[in-house]
């Protein structure tokens, strides 16, 4: 058996990311992304298939046992994640997420919450009939992971829908920073179900203060390590070193944020925003521009490939009972109503002042895709029984989220956005 050091399993998803990424483009020509969640998919069923007809083949156990190596939360929350938001922070326009600044704020954040309680109490009541027992806590950690849009999911999916510009830079703006707001709720949640505050609970004060640390920590790092990275890129001009720079700018930041105990997401997409306005605009050649560009898309799209594509085969971890099964089927239109209830609510409420795009709740509602940022939330839970239908009721939605939703908001678009 080959040994599954990290080299050799980075080659194993590479490796499968562009065979499926080829088989998607001449077959099924889905968007890529979206292509490869489904191929992985339908192969890890046929691997269940296969292992119930000729259990001594141990392919199921053999494909666990690399989903366990691979350590998803591991991979995602510590590596990829901080790479991708950056990559998606460098091509949006600073004074566009300022114009809107209000819209975008209020749906990060009141927009979470709500989501967050209306999930977690909903789940609460339909786990009982689905003959599941999950605490409410635990039923609110479930609302908080699965209530932030997935940015790299919502990117990838705008690059194939046209929006108009202003409805375009809230769905953006909120799915960059919604994610390290729903992290911290999710972490605050966590901790309180744990019941692993310093005198075994955890208090409304330092709820406040840990989010507080947590997203206002996470913008001040992301503007003083962005700032003295745009600061050297401005005294050279040398296109190797200075998207070097940007490499370990994202790396450094992310490293401190998790050292101080801030929020990384939050401090690599404000990282990412300095550099890809002011930066872009006042500290590099036309030549170096084009070189950062091509070097974070390609990234992001390596990235974005092996993302989907261990999305897809993370079902194998899953046990399917009539009870889990019934909970993944409820958990998806409560998911929907409260991204529908958190959308309008903050829309509703600044709609009083300004007009917006007309269409832009459904979009909102219907666009909020789910991704690799809930499931790992949900694998890095502990041990516990609530774990299990937590982790299923959360697949259940992100893979209706990328495959249904992902497939037809353009024709959404189309049909509502004047």
């Amino acid at each position: 058996m080959i040994e599954l050091s990290f080299f050799n399993l980075a080659a194993i998803v590479l490796t499968l990311a562009a065979v499926f990424g080829y088989v998607n483009h001449r077959t099924l020509r889905l968007p890529t992304a979206i292509g490869l969640v489904v191929i992985a998919l339908l192969t890890s069923f046929a691997v269940i298939a296969i292992d119930a007809g000729l259990p001594d083949l141990g392919l199921e156990a053999a494909l666990r046992a690399t989903l366990v190596e691979i350590d998803f939360h591991e991979a995602l929350m510590k590596g990829m994640l901080s790479f991708l938001l950056f990559a998606g922070a460098l091509h949006v326009n600073l004074a566009d997420l300022l114009e809107r600044k209000w819209a975008i704020g209020l749906l990060a954040t009141l927009g979470v919450l709500i989501s967050t309680f209306m999930v977690g109490y909903l789940i609460y009541l339909i786990a009982g009939l689905a003959g599941l027992s999950i605490p409410l806590l635990y039923c609110l950690v479930f609302g908080a992971l699965i209530a932030p849009t997935d940015p790299v999911a919502v990117l990838g999916i705008l690059k194939t829908v046209k929006v108009p510009e202003s409805l375009r830079a809230k769905i953006v703006g909120e799915s960059l920073f919604n994610d390290g707001v729903g992290v911290v709720v999710f972490t605050i949640m966590a901790t309180i179900a744990a019941g692993s505050g310093p005198h075994g609970e955890i208090t409304a004060l330092e709820v406040v203060r840990l989010f507080a640390q947590e997203a206002l920590g996470g913008a001040a790092l992301g503007l003083a390590t962005g700032y003295l990275a745009y600061r050297a890129m401005k005294t050279i001009d040398e296109y190797n070193l200075e998207v070097l720079i940007t490499l370990s700018l994202v790396m450094a930041s992310y490293a401190i944020a998790f050292a101080i105990h801030v929020s990384g997401p939050i401090a690599v997409v404000v990282a990412g925003l300095l550099i890809g306005n002011r930066g872009r605009l006042y500290a590099m050649s036309e030549t170096t521009r084009d070189h950062l560009q091509n070097f974070w898309s390609l990234l992001d799209e390596i990235l974005n490939a092996a993302l989907f594509l261990i999305i897809g085969f993370e079902v194998i971890l899953i046990s399917f009972t009539g009870p889990i099964v019934l909970l993944m089927a409820l958990a998806i239109p409560i998911t929907l109503a409260a991204r529908w209830v958190s959308v309008a609510t903050p829309l509703t409420l600044l709609g009083l002042r300004r007009t917006f795009t007309k269409g832009a709740i459904p979009v909102l509602t219907w666009g909020g895709l789910r991704g690799g940022i809930s499931v790992a939330l949900a694998l890095s839970l502990p041990a516990i029984p609530e774990r299990e239908p937590i982790l299923a009721a959360t697949y259940g939605v992100v893979i209706f989220s990328i495959i249904v939703q992902g497939l037809t908001v353009k024709p959404l678009v189309k049909r509502v956005v004047r």
